[in-house]
């Protein structure tokens, strides 16, 4: 296989994809109740709350926008990147800074051509999946993306 062609391809996971989401709104609600105890006048604080509350709001329907276009996710040997959309297609995508990878668990973080950063939390075993295996070679090869983001 010419190494232009190695890449590792994954679906996306709905059950990793509501840990994320889960834990998205447990931080937010955290964070309304630590606004909520803070010594402030009141007017400040519900104005804390509310403001806490739309960016929290605002993200996860970001990450809800980019989860509804991301169908697939394929990771090159030089480090490229494509997604699948709903039709079918693979956009280009880049790695972003913030990754991880670890033997058994993944955050892959990646700007689309839209300029938008998503993010996708991965699984996977080396010895029952080939992908798995691959996308550890390519990750130790190319090194955690650069923060030039």
């Amino acid at each position: 296989m010419p190494s232009n062609a190695y890449s590792a391809e994954f679906k996306p996971d709905p059950a990793l994809r509501g840990v994320v989401l889960a834990s998205g709104v447990a931080s937010g609600l955290t964070g309304v109740a630590v606004i909520a105890t803070l010594p402030f006048p009141t007017a400040l604080i519900g104005a804390g709350m509310v403001f806490w509350s739309s960016l929290m709001i605002a993200r996860l329907r970001q990450l809800l926008r980019s989860w509804s276009a991301c169908r697939g996710l394929r990771v090159g040997s030089s480090g490229d990147m494509a997604v699948r959309g709903p039709d079918g297609t693979w956009r280009q995508a880049v790695l972003a800074p913030g990754g991880v990878l670890l033997r058994r668990w993944g955050w892959l973080r990646y700007r689309t051509t839209s300029g938008r950063i998503a993010v996708e939390l991965l699984r996977g075993r080396c010895r029952e999946s080939q992908d798995w295996r691959r996308l550890q070679v390519i990750w130790r090869h190319i090194g955690a993306p650069a923060s030039s983001c």
